[in-house]
């Protein structure tokens, strides 16, 4: 942790998601990373509790990502994405469709999870148009999802806190499905085997707009940002009943589960659950490069390619989409994490996680503990009038203990990168464990 006297001028920076009066006068900096660890100014390790922001599952300083970017800097650094391509775009797209559920077989790139929802959302909206079924204007999304900070992705999404501020601006046409929270189960090992009639939410807002006016329903398979919520054992699948039946598109935003933090490539196939589009980021280039995308149904990519062949068929894209440095690092990341022993790892490693994390079920102050995949959170009690207090004085405290958590609101989210060792993970935990009981 650098001393304010330092050298290091932080004032100019201003902090996304931070309180930044409260850092500015205690900077906590990293300098370096290799591994699962963190080192900070002052020489102290940390170990990476949430794989950077989820986003990290190959650890840091990874070398063959490492050489892959090197070399593509030379051979080439940039392309323009519009009227032409370059190899590696193309390639990564294979490979992504190739992991992804059967059936999707088109990948639009973006440059980041937020940029990927909008497009989404775009898509869907556009995709209606094109089959001649224009009034389907409305999305359902549901509370307590983050789908990124866009307007379109703060409309479906349900954090109060980040919409609050711009509610004036919010997408006309938004509804919400409960959160697979509601009903009150706590300490649940993997899926809660009650609350899939929480879908059937999903009924009553058709039912009120009529199927002909809504365009898609958006949902996190597991909704990451808001601590790891699990969705009861059939949820999905019944999400997926209702769309199919009223024609109604099924969005799964996978930033965060995306590329192995289940034990499988996308959520939708631990679940068994086929969506129409898929939203990715994070995890695709370990990190490493912004970089995030849509994977979609081929039905959906045919419907687009009408009228003349010169015509423009989706008038939207980036300066970066497909960007050569990114889709190289993309790349390289996927030949490590397409491979069967990653997948088993994380499957390894997701029973050390549940059994480590849940023996925090006694500590003061747990107000729950629920874990999937390779994926945790330990949610706290709050401080009487002062939401997020607690966890913020947790995650002070964890530095000290050597450990980098990620809190959000009163909750400590959890995502190991793959690499840990079962130790590593334990540790996790016995640190989190002590930080929980300085922090009373």
């Amino acid at each position: 942790m650098l001393e304010p006297s330092s050298d290091l001028n932080v004032e100019p920076y201003w902090l996304p998601f931070t309180p930044n009066r409260y850092f500015k006068r205690q900077p906590k900096i990293v300098v370096r990373a290799e591994g699962a660890y963190y080192e900070m100014a002052d020489g102290k390790r940390l170990f990476d509790c949430l794989s950077g922001l989820w986003c990290c599952p190959l650890g840091h300083a990874h070398r063959g990502i490492a050489d892959a970017l090197a070399r593509q800097v030379l051979e080439l650094d940039y392309a323009p994405a519009f009227n032409i391509g370059h190899p590696k775009a193309f390639r990564l797209a294979e490979r992504i469709a190739a992991m992804a559920p059967s059936g999707l077989t088109h990948v639009f790139f973006a440059n980041s999870g937020s940029e990927a929802v909008d497009s989404a959302l775009k898509i869907a909206l556009a995709y209606h148009r094109y089959r001649g079924e224009a009034t389907r204007t409305r999305f359902v999304g549901r509370e307590r999802g983050y789908h990124g900070v866009g307007f379109g992705g703060m409309s479906v999404g349900g954090m109060p806190a980040n919409r609050k501020m711009f509610s004036p601006l919010m997408l006309p046409g938004v509804d919400h499905l409960s959160d697979t929270r509601r009903g009150g189960r706590s300490f649940v090992r993997g899926q809660p085997q009650t609350g899939v009639e929480l879908a059937d939410e999903l009924e009553r807002i058709v039912a009120l707009h009529d199927p002909s006016n809504i365009a898609a329903v958006i949902v996190e398979p597991v909704a990451g940002s808001a601590g790891v919520l699990v969705p009861p054992v059939g949820y999905l699948n019944r999400l997926r009943e209702i769309c199919t039946r009223y024609g109604i598109l099924l969005i799964f935003d996978e930033v965060i589960t995306g590329f192995g933090r289940l034990g499988t490539h996308f959520a939708a196939q631990r679940f068994g659950v086929t969506p129409d589009l898929i939203t990715f980021a994070k995890a695709v280039t370990n990190g490493v490069v912004p970089m995030g995308g849509v994977i979609v149904r081929r039905e959906i990519y045919d419907a687009f390619m009408t009228g003349g062949e010169r015509a423009i068929e989706l008038f939207h894209g980036y300066t970066y989409s497909g960007h050569p440095i990114a889709a190289a690092a993309g790349l390289a990341a996927l030949d490590a994490l397409v491979q069967p022993a990653t997948l088993e790892r994380v499957r390894l490693l997701e029973q050390v996680l549940e059994n480590a994390v849940h023996s925090l079920v006694r500590e003061g102050g747990v107000l729950d503990v629920r874990n999937i995949g390779l994926a945790a959170a330990v949610e706290l009690e709050p401080d009487p009038g002062q939401p997020g207090l607690r966890a913020a004085r947790v995650f002070d405290r964890g530095i000290a203990e050597g450990v980098l958590l990620r809190v959000t609101g009163d909750t400590v989210a959890l995502a190991p990168p793959f690499i840990s060792t079962d130790e590593e993970v334990r540790s996790m935990i016995e640190a989190l464990r002590r930080a929980i009981r300085a922090a009373g």
